[in-house]
C-alpha cells in the first residue's frame, strides 16, 4: 500500500491540470444530479407540510366527484353516524388577492393579483381535526370574530405578500392604521369593513370584495386565507354546498369497512366520494414523479460524459508510465495489483469529485430556492418557498454515483494495465494490441435497446426507455470498431495512389480497435448532445406550430390564470357584451373552463366549453378550426354529444377517438339540469394540448347551454378589424371594465414570445449539458492522440529513418485524426438521432403524455459535427509536434 499510494500520489501531483479535468466533469454530474434531487425533495417536502396542516388527523374525507362541491345536507348525515366522533364541513376555494400597491407578483410578471387558498371552517368542529387552520384573532380583535361574516385570517406567507409592512405592529398583530389589504370575489354583495383595521380583498368574478383582517392561522405553506364556513358560502356564492367534510372516526372504526358500508347504502349521492387525507400528496408525487426523474436523468448525462473523460484521462496516464507500470510488475507486481493501483487513482478522483459536488450542488440548490422556489420549470410547486432539505443519505448516494462513474471510466484502462507484458514494455515495445470488438454484441445491444423502447411506462415513468436509450449508445460504441474496419476498408481503394493518405488508412485499418478507442469519447459526447439538440428543437417547434394553432386571434381578455381559480374569477355579461360592441372588434369568442375530478387519485381535468362549431360574428357565421386535431374529427352518433380530448385523456383514461366517454357523463351528473335526460358523450377526435398535462375535454357551449344553466366565462378572444391597433383596444378595455387590476390582457404575439421565453428557461439546462457533453468528449479525443502518439513514438521514429520528412509525418498524423474524428462524427450524429427518437416519440409522451414531431436541425448538427472534426484534427496536429521531433529519432535507438 504504501507502494501505492507513493506512485499514484506522484501521478497525480505531477499532473494537476489533467487530473484536475477529470474531477471537475465527475464534480459538475454530481452538483447538478444532487442539486436537482434537494431542489424537489425541498418543494415535496414543503408541499406536504401544507397538505398535513389542511388534513390535520382527519381518517376520511368527503368530496365532489366531477364538480368539487357537495351538498351541505351530506354534513349533518355524517356528523350524525354512530361512527363517526368529530366531523368538519370545508369550503376550498382558490382564487386571487389584491398586492398592496407598489408590489407585483402572481402568474404574471408585474400583475397586482397573488394566488391564494381560501379555506372556510367551523371554527367549533375544526380544532379537533385540523388545528393547524383554527382561526386566531389578534389582541386587537374580538375572540367572537372567528365567525364574523367579514372576518378573514391569514397564514405567515399570505401575511408576508399582502399586508403593507406598516400596518402591522412589533408583536405581529393588526394596527389600527387604515392600511388595505385585499383579496378577490364577486357575487354582487360587497361587504363594506371599517376604515380603522386592516382590510383584505379576495376576487369573486369580475369584483374585489374587502374583509377584515382579524388574526392569523399556524398553517404554513403557501398563501393562505380562513373565514367561517358560512361567511365563505355567502362571499363566494356557494350557498348549500360545501367542497367536502372532514371525518374523524371513533376508536376501533375500522376505516375501510366504514367507507364500503356508506358507499353501498342506495342512497348515498353518487356525485360524493369517500378518499383518504394522504391521497392527496401521493397524487402530487404521482403527477410530479416523471418531471423529477427526467430531471435527474438529464442531469446524470453529466456523469456519463464525465465517465468518458476519466476513461481517457486514465488511458493517458497508463500509457505514459507504461514503462515504469512494467518496471513495478518486474519488481513483482503482478496485474491484478496493477488493475487496482488504475482504480484507485480513479477512485481519489471520483471521491474529491463527489465531495465538491455535494458541496457545489448544495450552494446550487439553496440559491436555486432562495431565487425561483421549489419550481424548476414544471410548474407543480410554482407557489411553494420551502426549505433546503438536505439528507445524508442523499449526498451518501449521489457522492457514490461519482465514485461510480469514476471507476466505471477506469475500467478499461486499469485493463490496459493488467495486461502488459513487463519485459516488452521495457524493452519500448509498447502495450498489447487491442481487440477488433464485437460487432454482433453491440448490434444486439442496440436491437434489445429498440425492442425496450417499445415496452410501456412503469409507474408513469419511462424506464424502459431510458435503459433503451443507454443500450443503444452501448452497442453503438462496442460496435464502432467493427464499423470503422468497414468504412476505412472502402476508403482504403481510393487513396491507393497516394502513399501519406494510404499510410494514414492502413494504420487506422490494422489498428482499428485503437481508432474506435480514440473516438469513443467523441461517440458519446456528440450522440448526446445531437440528441438533446434535436429532442429540445422538435419540441420547440412543435410547440411553436401549437402556438400559431391555438392562438388565432389578435387579443386575449382573461381573469384568471389556472383552472383551479377558474370557478371563482370570471367575466360579468354585461361586460362581455360591452366588449364585443368596442369599434374595432370583428368577432368576440368565449370560453369557459371549469375543472372535473374523474379520478380521485389523478389531478382535475380541465373541461374547456367554447364555440366549436359554429362563431357567432358581427356580420356572419364561420366555423372555429383552431383545435390542434391528430386526425380527422368523426361525426359523433345519434344521441351523443360530440367531445374532444387531449393525448392526456388517451393515456390517462383511454379515452380514444370513437369511444364513449363515460367518466365525463358521471362528472357532469351533479351540475345537469333537472329533467334533462342523462347525456352520453363521444370522443369526435384527439388533439394536441401543451398547457394542460393531466388531461382536457373540448365540449360545444351550446351543448353546455342545454346541460347546466352555468353560463359564466373566464377567457375572452377577440379578432379585430383591419386597422384597428391591439394596444389601443387593450387601453379600452381597461376603460370600461370596473376594475382593470382584475384583467389579464395580451396580444397573440406576446402570449407567444411569453410563452417561448419560459420554454427557453426551461430548457436552458440542456444547452449547458450539451456544451459540457462537447467539451468532455473533445477532451477525451485529446487525451486518446495523445497517449496514441506516446505509444507510437518508435514507429514514427522509423518513418523518419526511413526518408519521411517531419512535415510529411505531421500531415500522415493530421489525415489520421480526420479521419478518425469523421468516423466519430458519422457515428455519433447516427447514434444521435437514434436516441432523439427514443426521446421524441417514446420518453416525452410517456413522461407528460403530449407528442411532438421530430425536427432534425441539419445546419445546427452539421455545425456541431464539422467543430468536433475541426477540433479532433487540430489536437491530433499539436500532439504530433512532439512525437516527430527528436524523441521519436532517439525512440528508435533503444533497439538497437
Amino acid at each position: 500500500w504504501p507502494l501505492f499510494t507513493s506512485f499514484s500520489w506522484q501521478e497525480l501531483r505531477h499532473h494537476p491540470w489533467r487530473n484536475g479535468a477529470a474531477v471537475v466533469a465527475v464534480m459538475l454530474g454530481v452538483a447538478l444530479a444532487f442539486a436537482v434531487h434537494v431542489i424537489n425533495a425541498s418543494a415535496l417536502d414543503e408541499f406536504a407540510r401544507g397538505m398535513r396542516s389542511v388534513a390535520g388527523q382527519a381518517d376520511v374525507q368527503v368530496q365532489g366527484r366531477g364538480k368539487p362541491v357537495i351538498d351541505e345536507a351530506l354534513y349533518g348525515r355524517l356528523s350524525r353516524h354512530p361512527d363517526v366522533q368529530l366531523a368538519s364541513p370545508m369550503i376550498e376555494i382558490n382564487t386571487y388577492g389584491l398586492l398592496p400597491q407598489g408590489r407585483s407578483g402572481g402568474p404574471l410578471q408585474g400583475s397586482s393579483k397573488l394566488p391564494i387558498r381560501v379555506l372556510g371552517v367551523d371554527a367549533l368542529q375544526v380544532a379537533g381535526i385540523t388545528p393547524e387552520v383554527l382561526p386566531l384573532p389578534d389582541s386587537e380583535a374580538d375572540r367572537l370574530d372567528v365567525f364574523a361574516p367579514d372576518a378573514v385570517f391569514l397564514n405567515s406567507a399570505a401575511r408576508a405578500a399582502l399586508v403593507p409592512a406598516r400596518g402591522l405592529d412589533d408583536g405581529g398583530s393588526a394596527s389600527s392604521s387604515s392600511e388595505n389589504l385585499e383579496l378577490s370575489v364577486s357575487n354582487g354583495a360587497k361587504i363594506i369593513t371599517p376604515g380603522s383595521v386592516s382590510t383584505v380583498r379576495l376576487q369573486q368574478g369580475m369584483q374585489w370584495q374587502s374583509l377584515r383582517l382579524a388574526g392569523r392561522v399556524a398553517a404554513g405553506g403557501a398563501p393562505l386565507a380562513v373565514m367561517d364556513v358560512a361567511a365563505a358560502q355567502s362571499v363566494f356564492g356557494m350557498l348549500g354546498q360545501l367542497s367536502r367534510v372532514d371525518v374523524q372516526l371513533r376508536p376501533g372504526v375500522d376505516r375501510a369497512r366504514f367507507m364500503a358500508q356508506l358507499q353501498a347504502q342506495p342512497d348515498w349521492p353518487t356525485d360524493a366520494v369517500l378518499a383518504e387525507p394522504g391521497q392527496a400528496m401521493a397524487r402530487m408525487d404521482n403527477v410530479s414523479r416523471a418531471y423529477r426523474v427526467n430531471l435527474t436523468v438529464l442531469a446524470l448525462v453529466a456523469l456519463f460524459t464525465g465517465g468518458f473523460l476519466v476513461y481517457s484521462v486514465l488511458a493517458l496516464s497508463v500509457t505514459r508510465r507504461a514503462q515504469p507500470l512494467a518496471l513495478l510488475g518486474v519488481l513483482g507486481l503482478d496485474p491484478r495489483q496493477r488493475w487496482a493501483l488504475i482504480l484507485l487513482e480513479a477512485g481519489t478522483l471520483g471521491l474529491l469529485g463527489s465531495v465538491l459536488g455535494i458541496a457545489l450542488g448544495t450552494g446550487l440548490a439553496m440559491l436555486a430556492l432562495r431565487m425561483l422556489g421549489g419550481d424548476l420549470g414544471g410548474g407543480y410547486f410554482s407557489d411553494a418557498m420551502p426549505a433546503l432539505q438536505w439528507s445524508v443519505g442523499a449526498a451518501l448516494l449521489f457522492g457514490a454515483l461519482g465514485v461510480l462513474a469514476a471507476l466505471v471510466g477506469a475500467w478499461w484502462p486499469a485493463r490496459m494495465a493488467a495486461r502488459m507484458a513487463p519485459a516488452q514494455t521495457l524493452k519500448g515495445l509498447g502495450l498489447p494490441a487491442q481487440g477488433t470488438g464485437h460487432a454482433s454484441a453491440g448490434l444486439a445491444l442496440m436491437a434489445g435497446g429498440a425492442s425496450l423502447a417499445m415496452l410501456p411506462p412503469i409507474g408513469g415513468v419511462p424506464l424502459a426507455a431510458y435503459v433503451s436509450v443507454a443500450l443503444i449508445l452501448l452497442g453503438g460504441i462496442i460496435a464502432l470498431p467493427a464499423l470503422v474496419g468497414c468504412l476505412l476498408d472502402l476508403i482504403a481503394p481510393l487513396v491507393a495512389s497516394k502513399p501519406l493518405a494510404l499510410l494514414a488508412v492502413e494504420r487506422a485499418r490494422r489498428m482499428r480497435a485503437g481508432a474506435a478507442i480514440a473516438v469513443s469519447g467523441v461517440v458519446a459526447s456528440l450522440s448526446l448532445a445531437v440528441a438533446l439538440t434535436v429532442m429540445v428543437d422538435s419540441f420547440r417547434g412543435s410547440m411553436l406550430q401549437w402556438l400559431d394553432t391555438v392562438l388565432p386571434a389578435a387579443l386575449y381578455v382573461r381573469t384568471a390564470g389556472s383552472a383551479g381559480s377558474s370557478e371563482h374569477a370570471y367575466f360579468d355579461p354585461q361586460l362581455i357584451q360591452a366588449i364585443g360592441q368596442l369599434p374595432g372588434v370583428a368577432r368576440l369568442r368565449t370560453q369557459r373552463s371549469m375543472p372535473l375530478t374523474f379520478d380521485s387519485t389523478r389531478p382535475p381535468v380541465a373541461l374547456l366549453i367554447r364555440p366549436l362549431r359554429q362563431l357567432q360574428s358581427a356580420d356572419a357565421t364561420t366555423v372555429d378550426t383552431d383545435l390542434p386535431l391528430l386526425t380527422p374529427a368523426l361525426p359523433a352518433p345519434a344521441g351523443f354529444i360530440a367531445v374532444y380530448v387531449s393525448e392526456a385523456m388517451v393515456d390517462l383514461y383511454g379515452s380514444r377517438t370513437g369511444s364513449e366517454l363515460a367518466a365525463l357523463t358521471q362528472a357532469l351528473s351533479a351540475q345537469k339540469r333537472p329533467g334533462i335526460e342523462k347525456p352520453r358523450f363521444f370522443v369526435a377526435g384527439v388533439w394536441r394540448d401543451y398547457a394542460r398535462q393531466f388531461g382536457t375535454v373540448v365540449m360545444d357551449s351550446r351543448d353546455f347551454a342545454r346541460l347546466s344553466d352555468d353560463a359564466r366565462v373566464n377567457d375572452l378572444a377577440l379578432w379585430l378589424q383591419t386597422g384597428a391597433d391591439s394596444g389601443l383596444m387593450e387601453q379600452a378595455i381597461r376603460r370600461i371594465a370596473d376594475d382593470a387590476s382584475l384583467l389579464e390582457l395580451g396580444s397573440a404575439q406576446e402570449i407567444r414570445s411569453r410563452t417561448m421565453d419560459i420554454f427557453d428557461r426551461s430548457f436552458a439546462v440542456t444547452y449547458w449539458l450539451q456544451a459540457v457533453a462537447i467539451g468532455i468528449g473533445l477532451f477525451g479525443v485529446a487525451a486518446s492522440f495523445s497517449a496514441q502518439v506516446l505509444a507510437r513514438r518508435k514507429e514514427f521514429g522509423l518513418l523518419l529513418h526511413l526518408g519521411l520528412t517531419r512535415a510529411q509525418v505531421l500531415q500522415v498524423l493530421v489525415l489520421e485524426g480526420a479521419a478518425w474524428t469523421v468516423l466519430g462524427a458519422i457515428a455519433g450524429t447516427a447514434l444521435g438521432l437514434a436516441v432523439a427518437a427514443v426521446l421524441v416519440y417514446v420518453v416525452n409522451p410517456q413522461s407528460f403524455h403530449w407528442s411532438m414531431d421530430m425536427q432534425v436541425p441539419l445546419l445546427r448538427l452539421l455545425a456541431l459535427a464539422t467543430a468536433v472534426i475541426a477540433a479532433g484534427t487540430l489536437t491530433a496536429w499539436l500532439a504530433g509536434r512532439a512525437a516527430a521531433g527528436r524523441d521519436a529519432v532517439m525512440a528508435v535507438k533503444e533497439d538497437w
